[in-house]
């Protein structure tokens, strides 16, 4: 429902998180019109909005809680959790907290430091703080909105009050997102007094992120392609980067982008709306016995495995249902142990139709095994590419993932459904992911540092590209890296003529498998630590991209050793000057 008070028609078509932020924009606007009369009257309250997040959508969220809070009559202000301390938290009266889970239930990049204050024995007590939190997860994570749940009970723990139970949202957030932020928002205006009469800002009239006194954010454009209306792209070039007979097989994408009026900015990313292999599907139709064309939720069940199923990746509820069922089968030997590590392996490679055949004969029928079935979702990629440089087309860089064995092959549902199955029709649903937190420096003269392996070169492309369309003076330095350089150095060509050209200053690789002694792109940042270390006292901007698992973490681990060799002061300086670098958006990641 739309917000109370709303302009918005209630049979508009729009979904409950658009009513939110058009209800937002429209009291934006009418904010516009009284900015010059001084007898403005002074918000009932100042709702505070503090967001982790690693890919963007909590913060998205939390700009739309903001625009609610100023329909509401309310001041607000979005910031993220680690630009915020304890001590500042204390002076705070309303606060909603949205926060995504990153990884194994940990804190996202944004929210680490702003945590290990929080459980510290000096924090402050929150007796006069009334707050609300929700949780962006995904349940097929054991972890579920585990970073919700932790901060839901620190900040209970510490004195302060809860407005509103915590909403922990899974894949398709959007809708209980809005219901939360509405019902929150109206709770803390009817306690209040607040009304939409009332003015727009928080304190000294201002809100947006850095609190009193910065400027209010320009509100981000509401697109109308998102996962439920995604946009039908033309995919006009498919390109393998990597040689043919390389161990991998990393491909160069490009979407067109028409008339769909997507804007993207140089670290956004771009959501692919795969469809499954055809092969699988009927492989499992078979195993079923069915032919296909059976109903299934108004839809032939062909179509609905191909198109609405996750069937190459089991949901926690199918395995457990299977593990029951099949208490002598291998998957609930490995259920019983209860060890997680053990679990990921068996399951590792194995899909929706190994472990229905694992079962046997206690597998579920069909009508049992959909409702067991996750939803199928989009996948996101980094933009390889920047609307300087190629306005009008989105470019990713994707590694196509396959194994097997002669029995049976597999293949990562969006990444082969790009390189295999787009032949015919060579469309796919697509939408954008920006991601605020993950871009190119503001300043032009500020030098810039970029560790992307593999496919995490990817965005690194775009900012380098960006920088060359903006003629920015800034210095870049890129460390890249993968198996072969025979086989595996994507855009090798681009990236030496950018060399050449000036505008990459320093270009460090890594081939591990080229000498007997495996190379990393962490062992070049050791071997250079001195320059690394400069180029940071000089004001660089540092980024990783890749993998979070290993390659993520060996690279801090590398960046702490080089600050704590150069500095000289050991290693709790050396976290502290890491955690200033992240503090002031010096340090960001994006990981997978």
């Amino acid at each position: 429902m739309p917000p109370t008070g709303s302009l918005i028609p209630v049979d508009a078509p729009f979904s409950a998180s658009q009513e939110a932020w058009l209800a937002g924009f429209i009291a934006g606007i009418a904010a516009a019109g009284r900015r010059d009369t001084a007898a403005a009257d002074a918000p009932a309250a100042t709702v505070d909005v503090l967001f982790g997040t690693q890919t963007g959508n909590a913060g998205f969220l939390a700009d739309q809680a903001v625009a609610g809070a100023r329909a509401h009559g309310l001041g607000g202000s979005a910031t993220a959790l680690d630009a915020v301390t304890p001590e500042r938290l204390a002076t705070m009266s309303h606060l909603l907290v949205v926060v995504s889970t990153y990884g194994e239930g940990e804190m996202p990049d944004n929210a680490g430091l702003f945590w290990e204050a929080l459980q510290a024995g000096t924090a402050p007590r929150l007796d006069g703080l009334r707050y609300a939190v929700l949780g962006l997860g995904d349940k097929g994570y054991d972890d579920f909105c585990q970073a919700a749940k932790l901060l839901d009970t620190r900040l209970e723990q510490l004195g302060a009050t809860r407005l509103h139970d915590r909403v922990d949202c899974d894949i398709d957030f959007e809708e209980p997102a809005a219901v939360w932020t509405a019902a929150v928002l109206e709770r803390i205006a009817a306690e209040t007094g607040a009304s939409a009469a009332a003015g727009q800002g928080g304190p000294d009239g201002q809100s947006g992120p850095g609190g009193p006194g910065a400027a209010a954010p320009a509100p981000r454009t509401l697109s109308p392609w998102n996962k439920r209306t995604p946009y039908r792209s033309r995919l006009a070039v498919n390109r393998l980067l990597s040689a043919p007979h390389g161990a991998k097989e990393i491909r160069h994408y490009e979407f067109d982008l028409g008339d769909s009026g997507i804007t993207y900015e140089a670290g956004d990313a771009l959501a692919v709306v795969p469809r499954n292999d055809d092969a699988l599907v009927g492989a499992l139709l078979t195993h079923l016995g069915a032919r296909g064309d059976e109903e299934a939720d108004g839809r032939p069940l062909a179509e609905v495995l191909r198109a609405e199923r996750e069937i190459r990746t089991p949901s926690k509820e199918l395995i457990a249902e299977l593990a029951e069922r099949a208490p002598s089968s291998g998957l609930a030997s490995v259920v019983a142990h209860g060890d997680r590590s053990d679990l990921a392996s068996w399951l590792w490679g194995r899909d929706v139709l190994d472990l229905l055949r694992d079962a046997g004969a206690a597998a579920p029928g069909l009508a049992e095994l959909l409702p067991l079935l996750r939803p199928l979702q989009a996948r996101q990629y980094s933009i390889s590419s920047s609307p300087l440089a190629h306005p009008d087309r989105i470019h990713l860089t994707v590694a196509s993932v396959r194994h097997g064995t002669g029995q049976r092959t597999y293949g990562g549902v969006a990444s082969t459904y790009l390189a295999d199955r787009t032949g015919e029709d060579p469309h796919a649903g697509v939408y954008l992911q920006p991601n605020a937190s993950f871009g190119v420096p503001a300043d032009d003269d500020a030098p810039m540092i970029m560790i992307g392996p593999g496919t995490g070169i990817a965005p690194f492309r775009g900012f380098l590209h960006e920088r060359a369309a903006k003629g920015a003076a800034g210095r870049n330095w890129l460390f890249f890296g993968d198996r072969n350089r025979a086989t595996d150095f994507v855009y090798e060509d681009e990236l030496i003529q950018l060399r050449e050209s000036g505008v990459l200053t320093e270009l460090d690789l890594a081939f591990s498998r080229d000498q007997a002694e495996k190379i990393y792109v962490q062992t070049r940042m050791r071997e250079r630590s001195r320059e690394l270390y400069g180029w940071l006292e000089d004001g660089a901007h540092l980024y990783v991209c890749g993998d979070a698992s290993r390659m993520a973490k060996d690279v801090e681990a590398a960046l702490l050793g080089v600050i704590a060799e150069q500095r000289g002061r050991g290693d709790d300086d050396a976290a502290e000057y890491l955690a200033s670098l992240r503090r002031t958006k010096r340090y960001v990641r994006d990981v997978y």
